[in-house]
């Protein structure tokens, strides 16, 4: 009899026709997993689950007795309830690596169009506004020769730093929990106080992942710290940023802009201030999402609940302390 998994939210579909071979496989998306009849059922006999934003805690592993891997498409793992799953014996995967570049490309871009005002020039024109020489209301600010202020300094921020020190000639700041070495020598990258590096950076960018640590690390203080030119880039989490307080900073001229791949609520909500704001370019979460990389993390992530229902360890096993107890 085949093992039972369920693939939630986002499966690319060549990789779940290939699970589907293996396992007796069940999709959802877009359900309320709290309430759902057929996925609350579901749980009782699965062995894994793989997919995307999942909330996986107490209250689930309750009802899923027989699990054994929660394979997470995707590098972050706020979803995950670490610690319980790892007394229950139950793993967790990510899929790091793959989507580093993908992401850096898109994060950087989001950088130079907020600077550049790309979304906004591209309206001016589209809406057959530009009858004339541009103005200097419409100019942006150069990125070369700037100074990068990195908030979080793994592997994205790596290659961001990689992209903006070697490609744009930018000075690099990195804020985060150790030193890298490696980074400071390839990139002459300067370790600062979070502090200082918010006020000497002419772009701000976070990169951090969501943790208790890092849940509104950047705020209406920080915010105050910052140059009133200074442009701000999330490429985090929404959770990182208090957003009213970055509603206030953009409306009180602290800062002059921000771009946002992700927000506190997603999709964000249609009557959200920072939507109307013109020096505010939005993204919808896209940094990992291109048709050759989505495929990689769910290959990725499927290798992991191969190698977790079989009892191998995962490539990229989260906890791994969690084979003290099988």
């Amino acid at each position: 009899m085949k093992k039972k998994i369920i693939a939630y939210n986002r499966v690319e579909k060549p990789v779940l026709e290939e699970l589907k071979k293996k396992y007796d496989v069940q999709f959802f998306k877009g359900i309320n997993p709290h309430t759902d009849e057929a996925f609350l059922e579901r749980l009782k006999e699965t062995e894994g689950i793989i997919g995307l934003e999942l909330p996986v805690n107490a209250e689930l592993l309750d009802k899923a007795p027989q699990l054994k891997i929660v394979s997470n498409v995707s590098v972050g793992y706020n979803n995950l309830d670490i610690e319980e799953m790892t007394k229950r014996g139950v793993m967790a995967t990510n899929t790091p690596g793959v989507l580093t570049d993908t992401v850096a490309d898109a994060i950087f871009g989001l950088l130079i169009a907020t600077a550049r005002r790309i979304p906004e020039l591209d309206h001016y024109v589209k809406s057959r506004e530009w009858k004339a020489d541009l103005e200097p209301e419409h100019y942006g600010v150069d990125v070369h020769h700037k100074t990068l202020g990195i908030i979080g300094m793994g592997r994205i921020g790596q290659a961001i730093a990689k992209r903006a020190h070697l490609g744009f000639d930018m000075n690099i700041l990195y804020h985060s929990r150790t030193r890298k070495p490696e980074a400071e020598e390839k990139f002459n990258a300067a370790y600062r106080g979070l502090d200082e590096l918010l006020m000497e950076s002419d772009f701000v960018l976070l990169i951090t992942p969501l943790t208790g640590e890092t849940m509104d690390l950047i705020g209406k203080r920080e915010f105050g710290l910052m140059k009133k030119s200074a442009i701000f880039i999330n490429g985090s989490r929404g959770g990182t940023v208090v957003e009213d307080e970055l509603v206030e900073a953009l409306q009180n001229n602290e800062i002059a802009a921000a771009g946002l791949d992700v927000f506190r609520q997603e999709p964000v909500q249609h009557d959200h201030p920072l939507l109307d704001m013109k020096n505010v370019v939005t993204l919808p979460h896209i940094g990992s999402s291109t048709h050759e990389t989505e495929l990689k993390m769910s290959q990725l992530a499927a290798k992991n609940l191969d190698a977790g229902l079989n009892g191998d360890i995962p490539p990229t096993l989260i906890n791994p302390a969690v084979l003290e107890k099988q």
